[in-house]
């Protein structure tokens, strides 16, 4: 069956890379883009702040995108440490990925906050990242539906569109474990993200819904094939270039 929406696969580098390494990788990265030369999917990378403008400056006109990994709410002011929406944009960055797991469970992010954070990038010109999830005890007790239904509605702004969202799931407990859902659970969960989607706006079968936890070359075929999965939200895989551009092709 052909796909409707076109694959997204975003890597999150998280708290990692230095610049000489993390240039050759982006330069790695975009170079299997250019190769490839693909139409029908899209390639994202995020990493640390302090390299959004240097890895856009050097994947440049390859067709790889750059993203940031967490935005302010605000535009501006004072907020130490903090990087504005706004910011991201000027260095050349395209997507933000907002309410990752590991920013709700470190910085205590609320639903509240993600949704302030999703506006802040809309406002900014940038595309928001949406990440849900539940922990291990809550799928335990059979509270991953009501879980990723609650962080929907909390998160995700009025006023969405397709054009200007994609939506994360990722289960806590697989997050840099190494365990994934079955296939199945994976289905029905972004089965139930599209269903609960389409009770806040009026185009949710455009919306990209991505996969994430401890996806790698070796697994990627099998989970993007799942119902509803259209790409991939890829952590530490992304650290390696060949892996992720073997994702990437998994499509």
């Amino acid at each position: 069956m052909a796909r409707t929406r076109r694959p997204l696969i975003a890597g999150n580098w998280k708290m990692n890379g230095l610049t000489s390494d993390a240039l050759a990788l982006a330069k790695d990265v975009a170079a299997g883009v250019s190769q490839a030369g693909w139409t029908d999917r899209e390639l994202l990378v995020c990493p640390p702040a302090t390299l959004v403008m240097a890895v856009a400056g050097a994947v440049k006109g390859s067709g790889l995108m750059v993203g940031g990994q967490n935005c302010h709410a605000k535009a501006s002011g004072a907020h130490t440490g903090d990087i504005s929406a706004e910011m991201l944009k000027d260095a050349g960055a395209s997507h933000v990925i907002v309410g990752h797991s590991e920013r709700r469970s470190d910085c205590g992010e609320t639903d509240a906050i993600v949704r302030a954070k999703a506006e802040a990038a809309w406002r900014a010109g940038l595309t928001p990242i949406v990440c849900i999830g539940e922990t291990l005890a809550e799928r335990e007790g059979g509270k991953t539906l009501a879980v990723l239904e609650t962080q929907l509605k909390g998160s995700v702004p009025a006023g969405s569109a397709a054009a200007k969202l994609v939506v994360a799931y990722e289960p806590v407990w697989a997050i840099g474990t190494g365990k994934t859902p079955t296939i199945a659970e994976v289905a029905a969960a972004h089965a139930h993200i599209r269903k609960v989607l389409g009770g806040l706006m009026s185009d949710a079968e455009g919306v990209r819904l991505l996969y994430g936890g401890s996806v790698k070359g070796s697994n990627a075929a099998e989970l993007l094939t799942a119902g509803d999965v259209d790409g991939a939200l890829v952590g530490g895989a992304s650290l390696n270039a060949a892996e992720f551009l073997a994702i990437a092709k998994a499509v």
